[in-house]
């Protein structure tokens, strides 16, 4: 991933060939559109996304969406599914990227019990952004066991939504 930090002339901390000086009588009108942010401060890169959804992360990407759930006060969850083969290791994996319990059973009832119940036991929650990047997409991760997946989390959606707490969860295929 790349983050960009607030000096214009670095990007992960790798400083960038600065510009040529510019001495037109352009320049400040340009000093002026460089300086303008891309997305206005009260926007989000959630603007106009339903706040209890499962959707395919398109035109998102990872970290405005982390961002944008810091600046929101909700939580992120995060899991890279790339090197999983089975169903059980997409459990595995989104288990530890998640930090669920040891108890975790390992199957998608234990996935939607963790996604639901405990959190709402806990007190209030802020809401929850969440992203699943690159299910895979292979005969041992088949179209049905996707679906499931994604089921698992439509529901869990549902579930924040019948209690008023916003629940988006992002997605991509490998």
């Amino acid at each position: 991933m790349i983050y960009l930090s607030h000096n214009p002339t670095e990007v992960d901390g790798i400083a960038l060939a600065s510009a040529p000086q510019d001495s037109g009588p352009l320049k400040k009108e340009r000093a002026t559109e460089m300086d303008t942010p891309l997305r206005k401060d009260n926007e989000t890169p959630l603007r106009g996304v339903r706040s209890n959804i499962v959707q395919s992360i398109r035109a998102h990407r990872v970290p405005d969406l982390q961002e944008a759930a810091q600046s929101m006060g909700q939580h992120f969850l995060y899991a890279n599914l790339a090197e999983a083969q089975s169903k059980q290791d997409v459990l595995d994996m989104i288990a530890a990227q998640f930090t669920f319990p040891s108890h975790f059973g390992k199957n998608f009832d234990a996935l939607y019990d963790c996604m639901t119940d405990p959190l709402h036991k806990s007190g209030p929650q802020p809401g929850f952004i969440v992203v699943l990047e690159q299910i895979p997409a292979h005969a041992k991760f088949d179209k049905e066991a996707r679906e499931q997946l994604l089921d698992i989390f439509r529901d869990a959606s549902d579930y924040w939504g019948d209690r008023k707490v916003p629940f988006r969860c992002f997605y991509s295929f490998l």
